[in-house]
């Protein structure tokens, strides 16, 4: 089946990430130890056979081995190279290095002091010598294991070039070392290309397209056709059920005579200027490993990958928690196959239910609330629910799990909390208003946030709706030409939401820094003209597909923002930041939930839009933007607001 070799791909890249990430800190200390005391027996061992080979070496004295050993075990973890990360050594590990050499040949010198067989001088310093070699390509070498092993848990994406021409051979020349992609066979029109080896990869003609697809498990067509052919192509080849990529000749990239045009289909962090920070190895696993850990929303885009990311760090069991059936399904779904020993337990149901929350949370240690309606005009039109379901299931989710005496409660927040102007950001700002009252009050659980703005690809996001539009023909719809929204993609956004947690101190609020807005004008610009396809305005009236400006929406803001105020602080991690706010009194919280509980009960719009301009909406007028990209010196002090 055409599913088979992917999902057999898929597994051994989960065991080989499990293999990877299971060790914690204290095992890895363990391991960089023995590895020293190991490399201190083999340069005493050498040290003899390089001097004099075949005489009896050290090791038939026992007190050098011991002295060597004790040394190495000792300085080492002294000086905390046991500690270090290997990704760090080469910069900073050298001088310790040097150091603890020097401690194996003063210990072979005071060894020379007792009874029994001696050293010579030469061979004392031989010691010390050999040991910073061994250690040094010791360490390096694991480092280098590492990074295959790394590497080996990825999946690559399996391509099938069309064109066999020049363009599509320096493609694949220039993927096969690639850890993402890897090309498996051409296509191409050409009679006289099919049947041969080009590139050790073979021409098939595009009448086998079908057949290669599901024998081959492709998961993209990659285009290196000119721009003329490209178009055509990719119409042709919508109904293979692949992806299909598009690229200009190699050539005239070098020479600037075209810029690289993504289809809609591609890694949207290339097509918005993001930074990725998918490969980075997270730090944070010891919080979740072993640990019993709760998602609330674990069907929707982020709490679907904060199951995959925690899964993947060992814990003790993962309670998913939702309340669509087919969400719940699906994630339940993919991790028991991803990690069939994992120990699992689906819950239907809604945070807004107590007893249900109260009977799930004794044993758990880490809840991560990730729960919630997001989708701004929705919301907007249907108040009293996410009032409801936001509000009133955060206050039950939050008293619960400090009830419960759960470790550590972890709120997925909104950069539309920040000064909200709508229902959806107000929702989220009470919610953290909860969060940090509940801090303030309850000392035996630790309460944090974590804000972020627009995930790519997740539902309602405006990646998905301007795809679909595309396929359609048109328009594309933008609410606003000056619009603009952060972007992160979903991996990188739950890696450090992870490792946000784990540097909570109670009571914390953390934004992540998602680089500088982006123009959502300039998102549909290029994705239509990633596709092949033109842009129709008033100056090109043959143009394929029209950007039609809709308006904002009630709701809706021009730019978003991460921060209420200026205070803000760094973290161990440096795209994660801490922000000093002032937040409402236990009894303005107490007020406003009361309210808010009552116009919910009486379905009470008019009250419950009270509330929210009397407690969290933003006053009238300009608001300042924070850029954390540029936070060195040029940001705009946010003004004092009671929140």
């Amino acid at each position: 089946m055409a599913g088979t070799g992917k999902a057999e791909r898929e597994q051994t890249a989960a065991m080989n990430m499990r293999f990877v990430t299971r060790l914690g800190r204290s095992e890895k200390a363990v391991i960089l130890l023995l590895l020293d005391g190991l490399t201190a027996l083999a340069a005493l061992a050498l040290s003899a056979g390089v001097l004099a080979p075949g005489a009896p070496g050290p090791l038939a004295a026992p007190r050098f081995a011991v002295a060597v050993l004790l040394a190495a075990v000792l300085v080492s973890r002294y000086l905390g190279l046991h500690r270090m990360q290997l990704l760090a050594y080469e910069k900073h590990g050298m001088v310790e290095t040097c150091i603890v050499a020097a401690g194996l040949s003063a210990a072979c010198a005071l060894a020379n002091s007792l009874p029994g067989p001696r050293l010579d001088p030469v061979q004392i310093l031989l010691v010390g010598l050999l040991f910073l070699a061994l250690s040094f390509a010791a360490r390096l070498g694991l480092l280098r294991v590492t990074a295959l092993l790394y590497r080996l848990a990825r999946t690559r994406k399996r391509l099938l070039i069309y064109g066999a021409g020049r363009t599509g051979r320096q493609l694949a020349a220039a993927l096969d070392a690639d850890d993402s992609f890897r090309p498996v066979a051409f296509i191409d029109d050409n009679p006289r290309l099919q049947s041969l080896t080009i590139a050790g990869l073979q021409v098939f003609s595009p009448l086998r397209l079908a057949n290669l697809v599901q024998r081959l498990d492709i998961d993209a067509i990659v285009l290196a056709l000119p721009p003329d052919a490209r178009r055509h192509k990719t119409q042709a080849l919508a109904a293979s059920e692949c992806d299909v990529l598009s690229l200009p000749s190699v050539s005239d990239l070098l020479n600037g005579r075209a810029e690289v045009r993504h289809n809609c289909n591609l890694p949207l962090q290339d097509l918005l200027g993001r930074k990725n920070l998918d490969d980075e190895i997270p730090e944070a696993g010891d919080i979740y490993r072993g640990k019993v850990v709760l998602v609330t929303g674990a069907g929707g885009s982020i709490g679907s990958e904060l199951c995959r990311q925690i899964a993947a760090l060992g814990p003790a069991r993962l309670i998913l928690l939702d309340h669509s059936e087919l969400a719940l399904y699906t994630i339940a779904r993919e991790l028991t196959e991803t990690w069939p020993a994992l120990p699992l337990t689906q819950t239907l149901g809604s945070i807004c239910e107590a007893r249900l929350v109260q009977d799930l949370l004794p044993g758990v240690e880490v809840v991560l609330h990730a729960a919630a309606y997001k989708h701004v005009p929705l919301v907007q039109q249907n108040m009293l629910e996410g009032l409801r379901n936001n509000v009133l299931g955060t206050r039950v989710l939050a008293r619960a799990a400090a009830d419960a005496g759960v470790d550590r409660f972890l709120l997925v927040s909104s950069d539309k909390a920040v000064r909200p102007t709508g229902v959806m950001g107000a929702t989220k700002r009470l919610c953290e208003e909860i969060v940090q009252d509940l801090a303030a009050r309850r000392r035996g659980t630790q309460f944090a946030m974590v804000r972020f703005g627009n995930v790519m690809g997740s539902s309602g996001s405006v990646i998905p709706l301007f795809e679909n539009q595309i396929a359609r023909g048109g328009p594309v719809t933008v609410t606003h030409p000056e619009v603009t929204r952060y972007f992160m993609t979903v991996t990188e956004a739950v890696r450090l939401v992870l490792i946000a947690g784990s540097f909570s101190r109670g009571g914390d609020v953390f934004a992540l820094d998602m680089g500088a807005p982006v123009r959502i004008l300039q998102v549909a610009r290029q994705m239509i003209l990633g596709t092949g396809l033109t842009i129709r305005d008033p100056a090109t009236q043959r143009g394929d597909i029209e950007i039609r400006i809709t308006g904002l929406r009630d709701g809706e803001k021009l730019h978003e923002e991460l921060f209420i105020g200026s205070d803000m602080l760094p973290t161990p991690h440096v795209r994660i930041l801490r922000a000093q706010e002032d937040h409402l009194s236990q009894t303005e919280v107490a007020a406003a939930l009361a309210d808010l509980s009552r116009a919910i009960e009486t379905r009470d719009e008019d009250l419950a839009n009270a509330t929210l301009h009397k407690w969290v909406y933003a006053p009238p007028g300009p608001s300042p933007r924070t850029e954390l990209s540029h936070r060195a010196g040029r940001r705009t002090p946010g003004r004092k607001l009671r929140l």
